[in-house]
């Protein structure tokens, strides 16, 4: 035995001969016992191998390596320094639970890979020894000859030696939406693996038939081991907001420590003790720390989940709540996402006429789904024509499959689409006994019966397959009346390419009534003449009717739609079209794998840019593809139901898996999961998770002007040398409560009108915009000029040092409420939102309300803050700054709404003029 690992080679393009001669094997005899257990020993068990993982504490650890996270552990050892325990256990708490998530969610990939592993055990019937004997399918060595029928799971690659009509579903390895004949024959060594019609892959599924084959790969070297190999090594994208947030940590991070260092520095040069110096700047870190900010995020993000459940979109990792919502493309699957997935016989022709078949199958989703039996014709008035009856006949008698009891087909999705049809004509499919038969195979490409029409006691042979091989045997065709009549090949051929030009799979029926006795041998041998052509069936797999209509909502949201398909160009083509993928201003063309091949690594993301329509890829170009427009700073989200879509889900920023028909490797890859296989679903997700984006800008924005505020009132009180305005215990109260009761409440904010008119954010657009810093810049100005005239004032008015705080606390919380309320639309008048469609909101107010009187005038809260009762002259002084601060805000905001406007008619107009120039041009 040559001592190169046998599996590292292909043997598509071998000869059987030449295999059995290199892998020193029989193909009557297998392996003896006592080789296959040597090489068994040799080249290891056939599983997927188990990747290096890290041990728990360290994942756990992992989670908390984070700027976000270290802010928080900060302002966690502070309080408790402070005494303040229970607010640092709340912190504490926010830290362990975040990190118990990501933990929790860090096992996706080993889930997936488990998934993958599954998939290959199974047992095998393998020939070893010339003796038959059932193995586990972890003991397949190289060499081994392996025996396969249909409902078998396919243990181990293997070259085909013999197969009699074998067909194999290999939809979850290449994303071919039909079985795929198998035979043995010699093909070119680039032939791809979806076209490789002499070897049967590990984890496959054979729909029908009997074969034999060598087993040529196990374990790692088989194509599902690639796929695992592949789903290891792509990266787990970090979420635009996980990106967008640690950069804010480590700029707000910063920004604390400057303060903090410049207070310090400035108080001990002024001849403050160090030790006060050291309380302050614990009060300016307490205070410009948004201890908020993680229990908002992780709030925002759990009522996504919620909103986006109720829209049949279940999510897996919590930050892709708003991913999908921050996408640039979406690159689709086509079968079972943007199609019914179920083949459909769309349109019927006989010489005289062509007849669609129009609305939808009603009946349970999966192949070959009908109207149960006795269901009324769908079109009844064609059935005067006979060659239409006798098409549907046909379809419907020539057929080996069958419909359950359920409805749901059993058997090839091509003859159950013809078994629906039928039905649907009123047609009642196996009526008439069979008394002989001539199966499909992929050599003759035909299948014939022998039947007795149960009305005349005529024996009828009855003919269906490929139009070129049923043509080639035809004599005459039928007339609407019956008679038949001379054979016009060239209008069969015209309207046969016509229809398959519009990616449908076409099917040709023909008749002879009383066959001779020799009819089904000459056509079981490949001779046989004089038939007569009844018509064609035409059939795909339809899109979804809510396909085209959330496609367009998506490109008009901004978002490029490509489609990513396993299946054949012309189909994707078809479907891409009917859809509006490709038209419609859609970037044109299609590439298909071989030429994706052919493209360098440096021109990809140019070409992806400019192409829809992807066809006939390997899951590992699914991969390239991903990562090509992930290098033209494109949020992808990519959907997926087969193994080899596992991972480029892993790898897309956000994956998307089929819950109906997507594999478990796919699922556990994935971010989200289609309840219902919906394009429109994804659609519907992207808008639920702008709105996620949008609460949670809304309450970063509200949250930074009170801390960058609190901060720089120590600041100026440091600078001036006189007493802080606020204690650090009363920044906590403040920042503690006015978040729980008053920031959360923004997370149940209706989404915005128009949220799916706006074109995707940026995804190098950091977290807070210019305008939004602005306004935060603005409004802490305005909290410490008005917090520390409230301060001044009272302390003017002989008011005590405790009374003079309560009234600076007090107006920072008002100044807080009232500017909540602004910030409940981004783009917008706050005031359209409309008062009483969050009514969280309201509730929030009213218990900050109850709380801040309570820590007025309640004596025990007085004591444990340092506060004092004030006089009603008090509340109306810190009013007329709150109402004084939301003018001065809202002006700035109208300002700064119209400035966006007016910059967005520019930029229509200059948009318009390229359009105008590149015309002429």
């Amino acid at each position: 035995m040559e001592t190169a690992d046998p599996r590292e080679r292909t043997y598509h393009d071998l000869v059987v001969a030449d295999v059995l001669t290199l892998l020193h094997t029989d193909a009557d005899d297998g392996l003896a016992p006592e080789e296959a257990a040597r090489r068994l020993e040799v080249y290891g068990p056939n599983q997927l191998p188990r990747p290096h993982t890290t041990g728990p504490v360290l994942r756990f650890l992992r989670q908390m390596h984070s700027p976000l996270v270290y802010v928080l552990i900060a302002a966690g050892v502070v309080t408790f320094l402070l005494g303040e325990y229970v607010d640092a256990s709340v912190i504490a708490g926010v830290v362990v639970v975040n990190a118990i998530l990501g933990f929790i969610q860090e096992s996706k990939a080993e889930s997936a890979l488990d998934a993958l592993r599954s998939m290959v055990r199974t047992e095998a019937r393998v020939v070893r020894g010339g003796s038959v004997r059932t193995v586990s399918s972890e003991d397949l060595a190289p060499g081994d000859l392996v025996l396969v029928e249909a409902g078998d799971k396919v243990p181990a690659d293997l070259r085909l030696v013999q197969g009699t009509e074998l067909r194999a579903d290999e939809s979850a390895l290449t994303g071919e939406s039909l079985p795929v004949d198998k035979a043995d024959s010699l093909l070119p060594s680039d032939t791809v693996v979806a076209d490789r019609r002499n070897m049967l892959y590990s984890g496959t599924l054979i729909t029908s038939g009997t074969g034999s084959g060598i087993t040529v790969a196990t374990g790692a070297a088989t194509q599902l081991g690639e796929i695992h190999r592949l789903i290891g090594s792509a990266d787990t994208m970090a979420t635009p907001l996980t990106r967008k947030l640690a950069s804010f940590s480590a700029w707000l991070t910063a920004i604390i420590l400057g303060l903090a260092a410049l207070t310090f520095v400035v108080g001990v040069l002024r001849g403050e003790p160090a030790a006060d110096m050291f309380v302050a700047v614990v009060a300016l870190a307490v205070g410009a720390i948004p201890e908020g900010l993680p229990a908002a995020v992780a709030i925002t993000l759990a009522i996504g989940v919620s909103r986006m459940a109720k829209r049949h979109a279940v999510i897996r990792r919590l930050p892709a709540v708003e991913t999908l919502g921050g996408a640039t493309v979406i690159c689709s699957d086509k079968t079972g996402t943007l199609t019914e997935n179920r083949m459909t016989v769309q349109t019927l022709w006989t010489s005289t006429q062509e007849v669609p078949v129009e609305g939808p199958v009603e009946g349970p989703v999966g192949h070959g789904t009908g109207q149960p039996a006795g269901a009324v014709a769908a079109h009844p008035e064609t059935l005067v024509d006979e060659a239409l009856r006798w098409t549907l006949v046909a379809g419907a008698t020539c057929n080996e499959s069958r419909l359950g009891e359920d409805g749901v087909g059993i058997g090839d999705p091509t003859e159950t689409a013809m078994l629906v049809v039928a039905q649907r004509f009123g047609i009642t499919p196996h009526a008439m006994p069979r008394t002989g038969s001539v199966p499909f195979t992929s050599e003759r490409q035909y299948m014939a019966t022998v039947n007795t029409d149960p009305a005349t006691g005529q024996q009828v042979l009855l003919v269906k397959g490929g139009v070129e091989r049923v043509l080639a045997r035809c004599a005459a065709q039928m007339g609407s009346d019956g008679t038949s009549r001379p054979l016009e090949e060239d209008a069969v051929h015209a309207a046969a390419e016509r229809l398959a030009a519009g990616g449908m799979r076409v099917l040709a029926t023909a008749i002879a009534f009383d066959p001779g006795p020799d009819a089904l041998e000459d056509l079981a041998a490949g001779r046989g003449h004089g038939l007569v052509l009844t018509g064609l069936q035409a059939m795909m797999d339809p899109p979804r009717d809510t396909a085209r209509t959330s496609v367009r909502t998506c490109r008009d949201a901004g978002l490029q739609v490509k489609m990513i398909t396993g299946d054949h160009a012309t189909t994707a083509q078809s479907i891409a079209r009917q859809v509006g993928i490709l038209g419609d201003g859609a970037p044109a063309g299609v590439l298909t794998g071989s030429e994706l091949e052919r493209i360098a690594d440096e021109d990809l993301p140019d070409a992806v840019e400019r192409t829809s329509v992807f066809a006939r890829v390997s899951p590992d170009q699914k991969l390239r593809l991903v990562g090509a427009l992930q290098a033209r700073h494109h949020v992808v989200a990519m959907t997926g139901d087969g193994v080899n879509d596992a991972p480029a889900l892993k790898q897309a920023d956000i994956g998307i898996a089929m819950g109906v028909v997507g594999t478990e490797a796919a699922k556990d890859a994935a971010d989200m999961v289609l309840v219902d296989d919906e394009f429109a679903t994804i659609q519907a997700a992207v808008e639920e998770g702008r709105g996620v984006f949008d609460n949670l800008t809304k309450f970063i924005v509200w949250t930074l002007p009170t801390n960058l505020g609190e901060g720089l009132v120590i600041l100026v009180a440091i600078l001036l040398g006189t007493s802080l305005p606020i204690l650090p215990t009363q920044i906590l109260w403040i920042n503690m409560t006015t978040a729980v009761a008053l920031g959360l409440m923004l997370a149940w904010e209706p989404k915005e009108a128009g949220i799916m008119d706006r074109p995707p954010r940026d995804p190098r657009q950091p977290l807070l915009t210019r305008p939004m810093v602005w306004r935060t810049a603005l409004v802490s100005a305005l909290l410490v000029v008005g917090s520390w005239w409230v301060f001044q004032y009272e302390r003017d008015a002989g008011s005590s040092l405790e009374a003079s705080r309560t009234a600076a606390v007090n107006l920072f919380v008002t100044v807080e409420a009232f500017y909540l309320f602004i910030c409940r639309s981004l783009t917008g008048a706050s005031w359209k939102v409309g008062l009483f469609t969050n009514k969280w909101l309201l509730v929030g107010v009213t218990v900050q309300a109850i709380g801040q009187l309570a820590l007025t005038y309640v004596p025990a809260m007085n004591t444990l803050f340092q506060t004092a009762p004030l006089g009603w002259e008090s509340w109306l002084r810190i009013l007329g700054v709150a109402v004084l601060v939301t003018l001065v805000v809202s002006l700035d905001k109208r300002r700064s709404i119209l400035a966006a406007r007016s910059a967005g008619r520019r930029a229509d107009r200059q948009s318009d003029r390229r359009s105008v120039g590149s015309s002429a041009g």
